[in-house]
């Protein structure tokens, strides 16, 4: 079992960037859709009576998708998996400012395989300690990841202009660009993901490598996503969340056709 914290740290309130995650997942799914592969969503809907974080939030949005991967995992996987196993279920209790989404492989690994991202989200700039209330064995093994949105390295495949935080100026806001080492002490507002990734693959000769493979993709993944939501701003700024639902309705259909048409599209794996 491998325990990361990663903290995104972004010049933003934590009200915005509700609407900007959820704007910004619905692209992303769209980017990530085609030829066979990519995101289906099943349910989207309102969840009451379950408790999370210790029964602090109990209600918001149920999401359950599945993810059609292949092109999308690294190629020793692709070798131990059997054809149509390489597809992940992702359930997703959104009771913001709090999230819990758990990712399984039903149909092939079951319980030896799963990942659990907890995210609290909070108005500062990423120093608050313990904010998922790990019990001392759990925090022990947590190893605390600051991602840094303007300075981090990103692959060159990754690289885009128009999402690059250090030349995007916001033309709604005056938010931006973000510049120097130490542009999170400076910006106002400012708010940090604490987003807590517990990985387990329960497979002898493979576990360590897999895990260690998933939490680095998981930080390539937070890290280039959360650059897009601060260079998308101006696309998401003023959104409503009617707005949002309407759009995640229209997303749902979208990625169902492109899904069944098309060539492969978005982000591949990062190494074999």
């Amino acid at each position: 079992m491998l325990i990361k914290e990663y903290r995104v740290t972004l010049p933003l309130t934590v009200e915005e960037y509700q609407v900007a995650q959820l704007f910004s997942v619905a692209e992303v799914s769209k980017n990530q859709t085609g030829g066979g592969e990519g995101i289906e969503v099943l349910k989207n809907e309102p969840f009451e009576n379950y408790p999370l974080l210790g029964g602090r939030y109990s209600s918001g949005q149920y999401t359950y998708k599945i993810y059609h991967l292949t092109s999308k995992v690294p190629a020793f996987i692709r070798v131990i998996a059997p054809k149509g196993s390489l597809e992940v279920h992702e359930e997703a209790w959104n009771a913001y400012p709090y999230c819990r989404t758990v990712i399984t492989n039903p149909n092939y690994m079951k319980e030896k395989f799963r990942i659990v991202i907890e995210t609290l989200h909070k108005n500062d700039n990423g120093l608050s300690d313990n904010v998922h209330e790990l019990p001392p064995d759990r925090l022990k093994i947590r190893e605390v990841v600051p991602i840094d949105i303007a300075n981090d390295p990103i692959n060159a495949s990754d690289y885009k202009e128009d999402e690059d935080p250090t030349k995007f100026k916001s033309q709604k806001t005056g938010r931006g660009p973000l510049v120097g080492p130490d542009w999170k002490d400076k910006v106002d507002p400012v708010m940090t993901c604490y987003k807590l990734v517990t990985v387990e693959f329960k497979w002898f000769g493979f576990q360590n490598r897999v895990e260690s493979f998933i939490q680095k993709a998981e930080r390539r993944l937070f890290t280039i996503f959360h650059r897009q939501v601060f260079c998308w701003m101006d696309r998401w700024h003023g959104l409503t969340m009617a707005d949002i639902r309407a759009l995640e309705d229209q997303t749902k259909e979208e990625l169902e056709k492109l899904r069944n048409e098309g060539e492969v599209r978005g982000m591949r794996a990062d190494t074999d």
